[in-house]
Formats: C-alpha cells, structure tokens, sequence
C-alpha cells in the first residue's frame, strides 16, 4: 500500500506513514456501524480521552447494572440515528443479531489473532470483519441500508427502541467479546507506535537544535576570527612591516616618491632595522643615482657604527652595484660582532715569501701566497696594486737597489683584500777604488792617464781636485796629463749607481 500523501510504500499492518508520519485511512463500503467502530478502535489506539470509557466494555459490564449498560448502548444506536420505525427495527435487528454473530466469528478472532502475533494492525481485520458483517446484516449486501434509508423517514417507536436496545445489547456483548479482550493489547500496541514517533520526533527536534546551536557557535567564531584578522591586518599595515612591503609595491610598480616616502617613514619607526635602507637605496638605484644610495648606508653606519645588520646591507649594496673594491675599505676597522657576521667578506692579505727588513746582497726570487680559491693581482713598480692590476702567476725577481711590491688577494665572490705593500733593498757587493796609472808624481815628458773599469761599471774623474760623481766627467779611454800640476780623482759607478771609493793622484808635468 502507498501513502496518499507522500507516496511511500507502506508495509502491510503499519497503522501510519513512516515517512511522512500520517495515519493510513482505508474507506471500506459504507456502513454506519463501521464508522462507529472505527472510531471506537482508533481513539483507543491513540489514547484520546474518552475513548477508553467508550471501548471499556468489560468494566461497565463489571461495575454497573444490566439496565444502565443497554440504556448506553441504546442512547448509542439512538445517537447514532440507526433506529426509525417498526421495519427498520426488524431490520435493523436482525442485522444487528447477524453483525453479532459476525463480529464473534470474524472480527473478534481476527482482532484477537493480528493483534498478538507481531504489532499488526487491527484496522485491516476489523475492516475486512466489517465487510463480511455489512453483508450478513443487509442479508443482500445493501438492501438493509436502503431499507433504513426509507424507514427513517417515521417516527421512531418503542418497539424500535426495543428491537435497537436488542441490537445494542448484541453488539455490546459481542463489542465485550471480541473487541474489548483485546484493548490493552491495542492501547499498547498504539501507544508503542506513538512512543516511538514522539521519540522520532524529540529526537529530530534534538538534532536540529543543536544544528542551530552549532550553527551560532560558528557564526560567533567566525565573528572572533574576523575580528581579529581584521585587527592583525591594521597592526600590520601601521608595522615597520607592513610600511616596507607598501614601499616595496610601490617601487615594483614605479612609484618611486611614494616608495621614498613610504621607506623614510620606516627608517623613523625604525632606524636599527635594515630593510627600509635597501629599499630607499633601491629607488636610487633606479634613478641611476649611486652616490645618493651609497649615501643612505654612509650615514647609517656613522650613526650606528656597531649595527651589523646593516654593515652586511651597505656590503651587499656594492656587491649588487659592482663596487667590490669598496668592500675591504668598509671593513678595514671593524670588530667585535660586525666583523665576525661579514667574516666572510673579509679577505686574508697573501702572504710574502721574502722578509722586508732585510737587506740582500744578490738578486732575489719573492713568492705570494694565498688561499685555495683565491686569486693575488700584484704591482712592482711603487703603485698600489688592485683587482686590475698584474695576477700574479710565477715568483717575482727582486734585483739590484729598492724593490716595491704591491700585492692583494680576491676571493672568489670577486670580493679583495686590502693590498699589502711591502719595499725589498739588493744591495750588490761593490768593488774598491779604480786602479789609476801612472802613480802620483813628476814627470818630464807626455804620459797618458788611464782608469781600469770592471765590467758593468762606468768610471767618472776630475783634473781639478773636486770629488767626482756620475755629473763629473765621464772616463771613455785614456787622458793626456796636463802641463804643470794637477790633482786627479776618480770612481766606479756600477749599474744601479752605486760609487765606488775615489782614487786620487798628483801629477805634476814639466815638458821644458
């Protein structure tokens, strides 16, 4: 059977709807005591008040006198309108005497049966007992409802009354015996049913308070997260924080005077932080101003000498501009926490094979040295070396006189050292005074004088007694001595320049 409201599939027995909750009305053909009955039964299934009284057959029967229960039974039918006239008491009667026997034989056994063996409805087998009592009081199926039809019409009399009191008690005591035996069964099976929907329906009405209670806690939740994102994104955006990201964007997006204002407001907030340098150094950067941004961390590390931070910013800044040179220079005078963060910028001076104070009386080979990875540039001629200078690839010959080395290493981020200078002095021995012929003395006749000169030396004199120098006169072969009386001088002067001791000699000429 389906639901005539929802459409559900009804399973056979079910007095209601499991889905929809509605009872199950099933019109059978009409007959007035079958609606009596009917409304009997179902107000005992559903505990409505008064219905109880009306069903309780057995008690009336057990606390009152035989003339009271007929009098109820015979207000009933009165009530009812069953009753009017002589034919339809007979009829009526003796339907009412073959709905007895019926309702002994078919309804109560049924109503009996079904309502023991697993909860199944009585409805259907009162109903079905009805069909077969309609057919057994009309004695031709519908006769006797027409027949009644047309005797309503009279006056209802005494042996109406009588024939219906007749009837009534009949149908009391087969009420009493078939249908009553069976009524705590069938309280108890509908209160059952009734229980068991109100527990559904508690239980529904559980389930959707709760979906409402925790529908509001997430609503308040969501109110607090809300809240407070709201308030971590104004705390935020007021943040030194939040101030150098707005700048960042604006810079990204071309806004440079906007990123300058947003990156001074950050260093005000903040001038122990780094960020907001690099950020205002960037947009000078972009403006292709160097000495403005390199500026920016000059005046940061003057105030804030011990601020490593922003040492490694200002280190980075070149690195990034390609003014690796600078590095070292920043570095040079740094301690403590500052050097140790940028010890990784900070290169070792190459090491010198060749000890400086020392000084060498022959021609020397001076070896740099450094660590794996690095590169040494290195100058021999008195200038200071750079990353542009000569690299450094074979020993470096030191030869006679003051020998000024320049050296610096690189490492290989391309960041240098500070050149190392360091001066060598070769000194080569020398040999003693040149050897002068003739010797000193007088001498009557034209002689030449001659100077003996090593390899490699030059030799220099005078005639008038003044020491000699490179300045003097230059010895390139042998010289006629003068007339009369002169005083002779002569020196050695090797490559480098350095003199040797002066030879003197007195000659003394007299040709006449």
């Amino acid at each position: 059977m389906k639901c005539e409201y929802c459409g559900y599939e009804i399973p056979e027995g079910m007095l209601y709807c499991e889905s929809c909750g509605r009872e199950v009305r099933i019109v059978p053909d009409y007959n007035p005591l079958d609606d009596m009955l009917t409304e009997q039964i179902r107000g005992a299934i559903n505990g409505e008040d008064g219905y109880d009284d009306y069903l309780d057959y057995g008690s009336i029967s057990d606390t009152e006198p035989r003339g009271v229960k007929r009098n109820t039974v015979r207000g009933t039918n009165r009530d009812m309108g069953l009753a009017a006239g002589r034919s339809t008491s007979r009829n009526v009667g003796g339907s009412v005497r073959g709905l007895s026997q019926d309702m002994r034989n078919g309804v109560g056994r049924s109503t009996a049966r079904d309502m023991g063996v697993g909860g199944r409805s009585t409805v259907r087998d009162v109903r079905e007992g009805y069909r077969s009592t309609s057919r057994d009081v009309t004695g031709a199926g519908r006769n006797t409802a027409r027949g009644t039809s047309r005797d309503m019409g009279g006056g209802v009399s005494r042996s109406t009354s009588r024939d219906m009191g007749m009837a009534g008690r009949s149908t009391s005591r087969d009420v009493r015996g078939g249908v009553n035996r069976n009524t705590g069964s069938r309280r108890s099976y509908g209160t059952e049913n009734m229980s068991e929907r109100d527990r559904k329906r508690r239980q529904a009405e559980r389930k959707k308070a709760k979906r409402r209670k925790r529908m509001g806690c997430l609503f308040v939740i969501f109110l607090i997260v809300a809240a407070i994102a709201g308030g971590a994104f104004y705390l935020y955006t007021n943040s030194y924080q939040g101030i150098v990201s707005k700048g960042n964007k604006a810079l990204k997006a071309g806004e440079l005077n906007q990123a300058i204002a947003y990156f001074e407001r950050g260093i005000k907030k903040d001038e122990t932080k780094k960020d907001a340098y690099i950020g205002l150094s960037k947009v000078y950067i972009a403006k292709k101003d160097l000495d403005w941004a390199e500026s920016i961390f000059t005046e940061a590390v003057k105030k804030q000498p011990k601020n490593a931070d922003i040492y490694q910013a200002y280190v980075e800044f070149y690195m990034d501009t390609d003014q690796k040179e600078k590095i070292p220079l920043l570095l040079e005078e740094v301690d403590g926490d500052v050097a140790e963060r940028l010890a990784g910028y900070i290169v070792a001076d190459p090491g010198f094979s060749l000890d400086d104070s020392e000084i060498y009386e022959d021609v020397q080979e001076l070896s740099l040295t450094t660590e794996d990875g690095y590169t040494i540039y290195y100058t021999d001629d008195g200038s200071e070396a750079t990353i542009r200078s000569k690299k450094y690839t074979e020993p470096i010959q030191l030869g006679e006189g003051v020998n000024e080395i320049s050296a610096l290493a690189v490492d290989e981020k391309g960041v240098p050292g500070l050149p190392v200078k360091k001066s060598y002095t070769v000194e080569l021995p020398i040999v003693d005074a040149p050897a002068v012929s003739p010797s000193t003395g007088q001498y009557s006749s034209a002689v030449q004088i001659e100077i003996k000169v090593p390899e490699g030396y030059e030799a220099y004199y005078t005639t008038n007694g003044e020491e000699p120098s490179t300045a003097s006169n230059k010895y390139t072969g042998p010289i006629d001595m003068p007339q009369g009386e002169t005083l002779f001088k002569a020196i050695l002067v090797n490559g480098k320049g350095r003199t040797s001791g002066v030879t003197t000699r007195n000659y003394v000429l007299d040709t006449e």
